[in-house]
């Protein structure tokens, strides 16, 4: 098992989960964030001043698969979160991490069936 944790645009979600939903991969966790890597931020103007914002609005989307749904799951991931055809800076990352065990609050299955 993986826990997948991607931050992307948020403007690429509802693609990225219409295209998640028909690989077969229906449970994840959405939470927003705020952060920056290469962008470094930008100059936004508000009732006529103007000032740099360092964090950038993104989204974060958690999912746990099965060892078998990781790789469709990135690829699904690499191909709609981009912004446009030869990508961004800006467009994401995914991370990739081990995934002990998950346990299902309902009725206490453990392991890959709970995912």
């Amino acid at each position: 098992m993986r826990l997948i944790w991607a931050v992307i645009q948020p403007t690429k979600l509802a693609t990225v989960e219409k295209a998640l939903m028909k690989i077969g991969v229906t449970r994840m966790t959405v939470l927003d964030a705020m952060g920056y890597a290469r962008q470094r931020g930008h100059i936004e103007t508000y009732r006529g001043h103007e000032y740099e914002t360092n964090l950038l609005r993104k989204v974060q989307l958690e999912i746990a698969v099965n060892d078998d749904f990781l790789e469709k799951t990135i690829e699904c991931l690499e191909e709609h979160a981009l912004t446009s055809v030869e990508g961004h800076i800006g467009d994401g990352k995914v991370f990739v991490l081990p995934l002990d065990d998950a346990i299902q609050v309902s009725d206490g299955q453990r392991g890959p069936g709970a995912v």
